[in-house]
C-alpha cells in the first residue's frame, strides 16, 4: 500500500509565499506572541497599494473565533482577508 503525503500547514504556507513573491508581492509572516493581536493572520501580502491578510490552514482546518473576529475587522475596513487551504486557493484568490 502506497502512503500518500498530506501537505502540512508549513508546506502550504511556503508554497503560498513562494508563489506570491514570484508574482511580485511583498509577503511577510506575522508571528503570534505575547502582545500580538488575537487572531492575527499568518501572512500579510502587499502589492501596488493592495494589502491582503492571509490565514493558512490544512485542508479541513477551521479558523478560530479570534481569527474570525480579526477577519471581520480587516474586511470591515474595506481590506482583504483570505483563508487558504492550498496553493490552488492562492492562485484563485490572486488572479
Amino acid at each position: 500500500m502506497k502512503k500518500t503525503h498530506k501537505a502540512s500547514e508549513k508546506d502550504i504556507k511556503k508554497a503560498v509565499v513562494d508563489y506570491l513573491q514570484w508574482k511580485g508581492w511583498f509577503v511577510y509572516n506575522n508571528f503570534q506572541s505575547l502582545g500580538s493581536h488575537k487572531g492575527l493572520s499568518d501572512l500579510t501580502a502587499l502589492k501596488n497599494g493592495r494589502a491582503v491578510w492571509i490565514e493558512v490552514k490544512c485542508p479541513g482546518g477551521k479558523i478560530s473565533d479570534h481569527q474570525a473576529t480579526f477577519a471581520a475587522r480587516v474586511m470591515g475596513h474595506g481590506c482583504e482577508w483570505f483563508c487558504l487551504y492550498s496553493l490552488d486557493d492562492a492562485m484563485e484568490a490572486f488572479k
